[in-house]
């Protein structure tokens, strides 16, 4: 594989038709490394991506003047001037602006959206090929701060990765790029300017769990520090009145309306503050996210409908909201919790984002196969899943079987930093639960990612296993991680289609 000069001289030379060219290099695949949906015709220049022995690049064949604007390497054969390039930041940029289908865009007006977080730079592929014959708009440059900070990667990163990987696939139905669980200011213009078209606001610093507890003299203590025109307005609007959503009601008293204001209230004026200041003006189309699940406290129907009438009688355009549901929604594993309480519960809170016009977010969406059907169900298919530990999952699974030493190092490691990494997560996981690696033989070790516990554990320490170094700051995993993902690209895409396939089969698409 890797020979795309025959490729170039044999058919690039002699063919203009774009599909032939595809068509061949799909067929000979094997031999060029060309990948067939990236060979497109711009001007008097043929460009495709091609993959080496150790990494990809951009080829263009042929004389154009937008080709001097790449950085690469030119040649010349037979002829016929041929530039290679790296899959550089600048470089995308160029693509972006030939190709506009690479540049990620809103999603608002679509049904259903799925985040498909890549930590690793090297999922995007996979995820296209899974959702690409479906009516499903992907977000597939997701990321939060703290996974920036793990990763050591940057949005710009995160957003060339995705753009590079649509240009391979040649996919040109759209895709998004979701600045996730912001929390600041800063961080939301630092995610606008770089390009990202959708800002996922984290409010859980501004909601004040203790309220939501405490009792009246201390709740009332609270409520007094809201301005006299806040409390004027929640009292004549919510005080001792009943909600209709639907078919759903619910009564909100005077001491539940002074307790939602004290719970609330702090996100509501961040969320206002940061939308009308930063996001409205941004000069472009975004999608804008509240997220109150990252609390302790469960969302009720009635805070929920506090929250969002708050939002949009204050003008804040919301196109998603994530509430914090009943049980637990931990990494990597499927929802803990009583089904029916879930079940009628969300009911309710699909109901409210439908009343509204937006549609309910489910934050840490991975593997939760048990609520899918009510997700799907009970939102009539409008709804927004975020998912990303799992797709990193699927590729510690494909380490296991082919390169089980280097799980194995892994592994340990992973369990030795297991206390610093809950700094991070919450997860139930239980190192005593997972067999001891040193009894597994390396035929049983991609099981492991089929339990909880080890699965959890993996989950979590991805950041500190991606940034590990010796004491000559020598990678420790992270180059000898990508070498074998590299090596086994078509068994990551794979393995990708089958796993988040079975979360999209469960949600009924």
């Amino acid at each position: 594989m890797g020979n795309w000069k025959n490729f170039v001289k044999n058919l690039c030379l002699k063919e203009s038709n774009v599909e032939v060219l595809r068509a061949e290099a799909e067929r000979g695949f094997e031999d060029y490394g060309v990948y067939p949906r990236s060979v497109n015709k711009v001007g008097n220049a043929v460009v495709m991506m091609v993959r080496g022995d150790n990494e990809k690049y951009l080829v263009a064949a042929g004389d154009d003047t937008w080709l001097q604007n790449l950085k690469g390497t030119e040649t010349e054969e037979e002829g016929l001037k041929i530039k290679v390039c790296p899959l550089s930041y600048e470089n995308c940029n160029v693509i972006r602006e030939i190709f506009p289908y690479t540049n990620p865009q809103a999603h608002k007006g679509r049904n259903i959206t799925i985040g498909l977080g890549d930590r690793l730079g090297l999922a995007s592929p996979g995820h296209i090929e899974t959702i690409r014959d479906l009516d499903v708009f992907p977000v597939l440059a997701q990321q939060s701060i703290r996974e920036l900070n793990l990763t050591g990667r940057t949005y710009k990163e995160v957003i060339s990765a995705a753009a590079w990987a649509v240009f391979q696939e040649g996919y040109t139905k759209g895709y998004g790029a979701d600045g996730d669980h912001l929390k600041t200011a800063d961080e939301v213009k630092m995610s606008l300017d770089v390009g990202m078209t959708m800002i996922t606001l984290d409010c859980s610093d501004h909601i004040d769990n203790s309220a939501a507890d405490a009792d009246v003299s201390e709740l009332k203590e609270k409520y007094s520090r809201f301005t006299k025109e806040e409390r004027e307005k929640w009292e004549a609007r919510y005080a001792n009145k009943t909600f209709n959503t639907g078919s759903h009601s619910f009564h909100i008293s005077e001491e539940d309306m002074v307790r939602l204001a004290c719970v609330y209230g702090g996100a509501i004026r961040h969320t206002v503050d940061i939308y009308h200041n930063i996001i409205a003006k941004c000069g472009r189309p975004i999608d804008f996210e509240m997220s109150i699940d990252e609390t302790l406290t469960p969302t009720s129907p009635a805070s929920h409908y506090f929250v969002a009438a708050e939002l949009i009688d204050a003008g804040v355009e919301i196109t998603s909201l994530a509430p914090r549901f009943c049980g637990e929604f931990q990494k990597g594993i499927d929802y803990i919790g009583d089904l029916k309480q879930f079940t009628e519960e969300f009911t309710v809170h699909a109901a409210i984002a439908e009343h509204f016009g937006y549609k309910i977010s489910v934050h840490s969406g991975s593997d939760k196969f048990m609520v899918f059907p009510v997700v799907g169900e009970k939102t009539n298919g409008r709804y927004h899943l975020k998912t990303a530990g799992t797709n990193w999952l699927e590729a510690v699974r494909v380490i296991a079987r082919h390169k089980p030493d280097l799980y194995r190092r892994m592994h340990a490691f992973a369990l030795e930093h297991l206390e610093e990494a809950k700094k991070y997560y919450h997860i139930g996981a239980k190192p005593e639960n997972i067999p001891d690696i040193d009894s597994l033989k390396d035929s049983e070790l991609p099981d492991l990612m089929n339990r909880d516990d080890s699965r959890q554990v993996l989950h979590i320490t991805y950041g500190l296993i991606l940034q590990a170094k010796d004491e000559n700051q020598n990678s420790l995993f992270r180059d000898e991680l990508y070498s074998v993902l590299y090596e086994y690209e078509r068994e990551y895409t794979e393995a990708l289609k089958k796993h988040i396939g079975r979360h999209l089969r469960t949600l009924g698409l």
